[in-house]
C-alpha cells in the first residue's frame, strides 16, 4: 500500500471515511463537517475501533480483486494535492492507482458525449496529439466515446494520462474498457474517490467531473449535447477558476450551452493556439 509522507494515519483516515460512507454521509457533508471542526481530521468524527474495522474491510476488498498497488491522499498530508481545495465540496479522501507523480505534471482534461460524431472523434485524437507533444498530460474519465479516445490516443502518441473514474477502483465500468483500466493503473495514473464498501450512486460520475476539473489547468469539451454530463464538470472548472475551452464546432449545432458558458468566460477555440497560449500561462501562474 503506497502510504505516501504522512503526519496522519492513511489506513485510519480512510477507514473513517468508509464508515461515514456507510451511515450515509455525502460529500457535501463531509466538507461541511471538517470545515465546521477547522480542518479536523476524518478520524475524529469516527470511533478507532470503527475505523480500524472498516480500513481493514478496505485491503481484503482489494485483496480481492487483486489490486496490490492501493495508494491513498488524505488531506492535510504532505502528498495531498492542494488545488484539490478548490472544488466547492473538497475532497477528503482520493484513492489512485499507479505513478502519482503525474497529478503534478500539467494537464489537461478532454472530455464529451458517449456517443460521438467520427468528427468528434476526430478532432479529439488531432488535439491530444497536439497536446502530447506540447508536454501535457491528458486527464478523462474513462466512459465510452470522447474519454476513450482521448486516453487511447495520448497512449498511441508515447504520452501520458489521467484517468478519474465514477466507480471504485475494484469496478471498471464501462467493461468493454477494462483492459484500458488496468492499463492506465499499471502503467499512469487512475484516481477515484469514490468508497469501496457502500453501494454503487450516479451521483458518484458527476463528483469525479467535478474532481477531473480541480486536478487539471483546464478543460476541453469536444463534443457535447444539451443535457451532457460533461456540462457539469464545464461549470465546475469555471467555479473553481480552472480554464474552460469549447471547440468552435460545438456552436455550430443549434445547441445553447455553448453561448451560455461562453457568456460566463469560457473560451471558443478556433485554432490550437487559443488552448495552447492559456494553457501556458496557467501553468506558470501554479
Amino acid at each position: 500500500m503506497n502510504l505516501g509522507s504522512y503526519a496522519l494515519s492513511p489506513l485510519r483516515e480512510l477507514g473513517a471515511y468508509e464508515a461515514l460512507w456507510m451511515s450515509g454521509a455525502t460529500f457535501k457533508t463531509l466538507a461541511d463537517r471538517v470545515r465546521r471542526y477547522g480542518d479536523a481530521p476524518l478520524s475524529a468524527f469516527v470511533p478507532p475501533k470503527e475505523s480500524e474495522k472498516f480500513g481493514q474491510e478496505v485491503l481484503k476488498v482489494t485483496r480481492e480483486a487483486g489490486i496490490c498497488d492501493l495508494g491513498v491522499r488524505v488531506h492535510g498530508s504532505y502528498d495531498y494535492p492542494r488545488r484539490l481545495r478548490d472544488a466547492k465540496h473538497p475532497l477528503e479522501i482520493l484513492y489512485f492507482r499507479g505513478n502519482w507523480d503525474l497529478v503534478e505534471t500539467p494537464s489537461v482534461a478532454i472530455v464529451g458525449t458517449r456517443n460521438p460524431s467520427p468528427d468528434g472523434i476526430a478532432r479529439t485524437k488531432k488535439l491530444v496529439k497536439l497536446l502530447v507533444k506540447d508536454g501535457f498530460t491528458i486527464a478523462s474519465g474513462l466512459a465510452r466515446g470522447i474519454d476513450t479516445a482521448a486516453h487511447m490516443t495520448a497512449i498511441e502518441e508515447n504520452g501520458q494520462t489521467i484517468a478519474v473514474i465514477g466507480t471504485p477502483l475494484t469496478i471498471s465500468y464501462p467493461k468493454e474498457n477494462s483492459e484500458l483500466q488496468e492499463r492506465i493503473a499499471k502503467d499512469y495514473l487512475l484516481v477515484s474517490q469514490v468508497p469501496f464498501l457502500s453501494n454503487m450512486n450516479r451521483a458518484f460520475f458527476p463528483e469525479r467531473n467535478k474532481t477531473m476539473s480541480a486536478l487539471t489547468l483546464g478543460t476541453v469539451i469536444v463534443e457535447a449535447g444539451e443535457t451532457s454530463g460533461t456540462l457539469i464538470q464545464a461549470r465546475a472548472a469555471l467555479d473553481q477558476n480552472r480554464k474552460l475551452f469549447i471547440l468552435d464546432s460545438c456552436f455550430n449545432h443549434g445547441l445553447k450551452w455553448p453561448s451560455r458558458l461562453l457568456e460566463l468566460g469560457a473560451i471558443r477555440v478556433r485554432s490550437y493556439e487559443d488552448i495552447k497560449e492559456r494553457l501556458n500561462d496557467a501553468h506558470q501562474a501554479n
